[in-house]
């Protein structure tokens, strides 16, 4: 009896499979037939959308809430969140100044500080929910707390300015593009930020530590049960995305030319939209980088698009809320026909 059953289950486990391969693939079609419909309708609401100057600007805004949503990505695929990125960002951008400007050392080491106090503050972020059993929720909004109330403090409540650095505004504003194609004036930025998302897809696919964070989202009693380490590979994913936390705020510490300690509020708020809205369900299990760029695309877009048309500010927000339920109400009825 057992025998002609295994053959059933194998056989419905596969179709399984595929059915949620068809939906993930179905998912990630839609955001990609929503963003080109953005281009289209903007493109046709105003001649000055689709200007050369204008997608680059598209391009740069996207870049570093991109980066902050491809580390976003990992910790809602585990059904975990993180509010505290944004603040996160502030606070390596800082450091990277402090470094930089008031102490004098070397470009590479800035940034390097950067990324490492990033990273830090996730790994702090996974130890509090790991170790101490604090929901994520809360253990990442106090996070956000102190990531921001640190910034202020070694900032001394004011920016810090990298004008004696010129190399430094060079790293997101520079274009290496530019320079092989006259014209093409692409900001590295751009560059930055698709080259994390390779790297974030090679790692979330092609690596243990992208395979255990799918397992710990589909069923992580389970993962623990097959003898994971659940709670190391929780405070890995959470560093992780404090490590893309703190590249973004080196990247936004390069556009603006300084650290600005009073910024960071509400870019967590739009990198969990971004994921979200590229099919990374918030249920955890599920989720690809290319939806997230999408998805960060479509924020950016949405928002230059509207700004065009002159639409009050407040009815962006209004706008963009509305798409962040909508994708979710979507993952709901996705997830209710498996």
């Amino acid at each position: 009896m057992e025998m002609e059953m295994k053959p059933e289950m194998e056989i419905a486990e596969t179709v399984q499979k595929r059915s949620l391969l068809r939906s993930d693939i179905m998912q990630r079609l839609m955001a990609f037939a929503g963003l080109i419909v953005l281009f289209v309708a903007f493109s046709l609401a105003s001649p000055n959308f689709f200007q050369f100057s204008n997608i680059v600007g598209i391009l740069l805004a996207t870049a570093v809430n991109g980066v902050l949503a491809l580390g976003v990505t990992f910790i809602i695929i585990t059904a975990g969140i993180d509010l505290s990125v944004g603040t996160v960002m502030t606070f390596a951008a800082v450091m990277t100044g402090v470094f930089i400007t008031y102490w004098g050392l070397p470009l590479p080491i800035g940034v390097l500080a950067g990324l490492i106090a990033g990273g830090l503050a996730g790994f702090v972020n996974g130890v509090i929910i790991a170790k101490m059993r604090i929901p994520p929720f809360v253990a990442t909004l106090g996070m956000l707390y102190v990531a921001k109330g640190l910034a202020l403090v070694i900032s001394g409540l004011k920016p810090i300015y990298f004008n004696d650095t010129p190399a430094f505004n060079s790293i997101a504003m520079g274009s290496v593009m530019g320079a092989i194609i006259p014209g093409f004036d692409i900001p590295n930025a751009v560059l930055i930020l698709f080259g994390a998302a390779i790297v974030a897809h090679l790692i979330l696919t092609k690596t243990v530590l992208g395979r255990y964070t799918f397992a710990l989202g589909s069923n992580e009693e389970a993962a623990r049960l097959s003898g994971v380490n659940v709670s190391a590979w929780k405070i890995a994913i959470y560093s992780l995305g404090g490590l893309f936390s703190g590249l973004a705020g080196v990247l936004i510490a390069s556009r603006l030319n300084s650290a600005q300690p009073a910024l960071g509020a509400g870019y967590e708020l739009d990198a969990i939209a971004a994921v979200v809205i590229g099919g990374t369900s918030l249920s955890g299990g599920e989720g690809t980088i290319l939806g997230t760029i999408i998805g960060a695309f479509i924020i950016s877009v949405l928002t230059n698009g509207l700004r065009i048309l002159s639409v009050p500010q407040e009815w962006q927000i209004v706008v963009t809320g509305g798409i962040v339920i909508l994708a979710v109400y979507m993952d709901i009825i996705r997830r209710g026909q498996k």
